[in-house]
């Protein structure tokens, strides 16, 4: 049975991401250890709420160094919403450095007429990266859920793996570069494709 740790750093419900691993055919472990983080298959980042407080709880639990080692290890790695954001140098949303893994920086939406923020609901997801494992067995252009006012902004524009267009902006709505993965929407809430999502990662682990 695979095992895959999902760091508690006290960022949001955990259950629904562990539920949609389960499901996959997954063992999820809850776990603020780094030993734990560092034994298991695979890592999943989850997250909900805000920038600061975020990293603020990762470095008191001293889980900067042991992430970043397992992402440079070649671990397969999953950061979900807020679990993306963290992964970039820093945030308008607050004043804490990221953890700074992948160059960038996270920014609000622009403000238009009717535009409402956060961005909140089902939307279609563009796959710049269409091949990646992350999407086997997709439909083309699938409909995920997303609660967000931030996004992520890479400076490197080919780690992109998928985007969604809100009013006229179009943004990052997942990444993917190597062993490391992580995604803007919620794949525990977005369905049959969400789950596909989940199960598409443990599957990695597995091969």
């Amino acid at each position: 049975m695979v095992k895959i740790a999902v760091v508690d750093y006290d960022m949001g419900n955990l259950h629904s991401a562990c539920k949609g691993l389960e499901n996959a055919g997954a063992t999820p472990i809850v776990t603020d250890s780094a030993k734990e983080i560092e034994s298991a298959d695979a890592v999943v980042l989850p997250g909900v709420g805000s920038f600061d407080p975020a990293v603020q709880h990762l470095r008191s639990r001293y889980l900067e160094e042991p992430l970043k080692q397992v992402i440079q290890d070649g671990k397969p790695f999953l950061g979900i919403c807020l679990g993306l954001q963290i992964l970039f140098e820093g945030s308008e949303e607050g004043k804490e450095p990221g953890l700074g893994i992948i160059p960038g920086k996270v920014r609000r939406f622009k403000s238009e007429p009717n535009l409402v923020i956060p961005h909140m609901g089902w939307n279609q997801l563009t796959l710049t990266q269409p091949n990646h494992l992350l999407w086997d067995k997709l439909p083309r252009d699938p409909y995920v859920y997303f609660v967000h006012s931030y996004y992520v902004d890479p400076v490197d524009p080919s780690v992109r793996a998928a985007t969604v267009v809100h009013g006229s902006q179009t943004v990052t709505a997942a990444i993917a570069r190597d062993n490391l993965a992580a995604v803007q929407f919620h794949p525990e809430k977005s369905s049959t494709s969400g789950l596909q999502i989940l199960s598409n990662f443990v599957n990695q682990v597995i091969n």
